[in-house]
């Protein structure tokens, strides 16, 4: 064979090893996802590509056959190709068996080093960089190649699923998305700067709808507005005008005894008809409302379901002694997914000074404290749901002013308490060589 067909031929296997490499990366890096769209926009390609990928194993030995079939034949060609004429060069230059030998190595190299960059490292960059419209372009001509094939694809697939199964190895591919997965395409894609930091934000928080408690986002029993049965009218008009809310709890006698609740739109009405308020009466009036009661190991995706059941948007939180711990509406677990987005600076809890600490209310849920201050992981996660919670379960009683926490190279100090409540809590980052595992 002359040299000129030889290195045709060897043009040829790169450019065979160049496609089995871009069928072969391509098919691994392409997103389900994105295929899953432009299959759905009629793109029959993109269809067949995420039938290969549920099943790959016939298309995987096809690639692997190509590949080595290609490597086989171009260090056979090659050799034969150049090392005769490296050989009559090196000649020149020194003896025949050096120059044999010499020859031979120059030979190998050459080849060698054109394959690795034109059959393996830039087709594997272009599959990578451009996976789906590769995945597509390949798939047709692959098809071909699986049917021709595919009496060797079988045998070479019995034998590795026999392999696999005297292994206990998987034979099918997993292809379940799971929430870790959403949520680290979401950081990919707040890094790739497709989305911004408050979306992938809200994605985060409506995975935790799952796992953060009622508590986490409810009014708190001593921040309840209420009104109880036996009020006076002028009582009433006095506490809805200092502080206003759209719902008010309705009790007998204490916040315990919880008989229903009214709207703040009905109570306008009345004053606005010049009719008497009078909440004894108010049940033929249709004035109170029957409350929904839930207890308070319930979770917000929990709590949610139980407003679409009833349809209502006001429930009473109460614990397992059937005392109300606190009061949760629609807009308080809305507020919870949608984050800064819809809350207003009066309402933050988390405040990150310019020295780099955080000043922090007590009954932050834990959730927000990690986020804010980057901790990965707390110590007896579960028995607590706030901040107090957490520094009453590390110290093993009631915090106190001055009382602090040292964990994860940071240091909680309780700043305020006001009746046995944890107000106000500094949070500060001690330098790594100082800071102690925990404490």
């Amino acid at each position: 064979m002359s040299l000129t067909a030889s290195l045709l031929v060897i043009l040829l296997l790169v450019a065979t090893s160049a496609f089995f490499s871009i069928a072969e990366i391509s098919m691994a890096a392409a997103r389900r996802l994105k295929l899953r769209q432009l299959a759905d926009e009629g793109d029959g390609r993109a269809e067949a590509v995420l039938q290969v990928q549920s099943h790959p194993g016939h298309y995987v030995a096809v690639v692997q056959i190509g590949l080595n079939a290609v490597a086989i034949l171009g260090g056979i060609v090659g050799e034969g190709a150049l090392t005769p004429h490296f050989e009559a060069l090196f000649g020149l230059l020194m003896s025949a068996p050096a120059a044999a030998t010499t020859g031979f190595v120059v030979s190998f190299l050459c080849i060698t080093s054109f394959f690795i960059l034109f059959a393996d490292l830039c087709p594997k960059r272009l599959g990578m960089n451009q996976p789906e419209q590769m995945a597509m372009r390949v798939i047709g001509p692959m098809q071909v190649c699986m049917t021709v094939l595919k009496p060797v694809v079988w045998v070479f697939n019995s034998l590795v699923n026999s392999v696999f199964s005297l292994l206990g190895l998987p034979v099918q591919r997993d292809d379940s998305v799971t929430t870790d997965d959403i949520m680290a395409m979401a950081a990919a894609g707040t890094e790739a700067g497709v989305l911004g930091h408050q979306g992938q934000q809200v994605i985060s928080n409506v995975f935790e709808l799952e796992t953060r408690t009622v508590e986490s986002a409810m009014t708190s029993r001593e921040r309840i507005v209420y009104l109880l049965q036996d009020d006076s009218e002028e009582t009433i008009r006095t506490r809805i005008a200092a502080e206003p809310h759209s719902t008010y709890l309705v009790c007998d006698e204490n916040i315990d005894e919880v008989v229903g609740y009214v709207d703040a739109t009905d109570l306008f009405q009345l004053v606005l008809n010049n009719e008497p308020i009078d909440l004894r009466a108010s049940h033929s009036h249709g004035l109170l409302k029957k409350v929904l009661m839930v207890p308070d190991r319930l979770t917000l995706s929990e709590v949610l379901l139980q407003f679409r059941q009833v349809h209502e948007d006001f429930a009473v939180i109460v614990n397992e002694y059937s005392l109300v711990v606190g009061v949760i509406t629609l807009n308080d677990v809305m507020s919870t997914v949608m984050g800064d987005l819809v809350k207003s600076h009066d309402e933050e809890q988390i405040v990150k000074r310019d020295d780099g600490s955080w000043l922090i209310d007590g009954v932050t849920p834990i959730v927000d404290v990690m986020r804010a201050c980057d901790i990965d992981e707390l110590p007896h996660r579960g028995q607590y749901d706030t901040l107090a919670g957490f520094l009453m379960v590390m110290l093993r009683r009631i915090p106190r002013r001055t009382d602090t926490v040292t964990l994860a190279g940071l240091r909680f100090e309780v700043l305020d308490v006001d009746s046995y409540k944890i107000d106000q809590v500094m949070v500060t980052r001690i330098p790594p060589a100082t800071a102690p595992a925990t404490a």
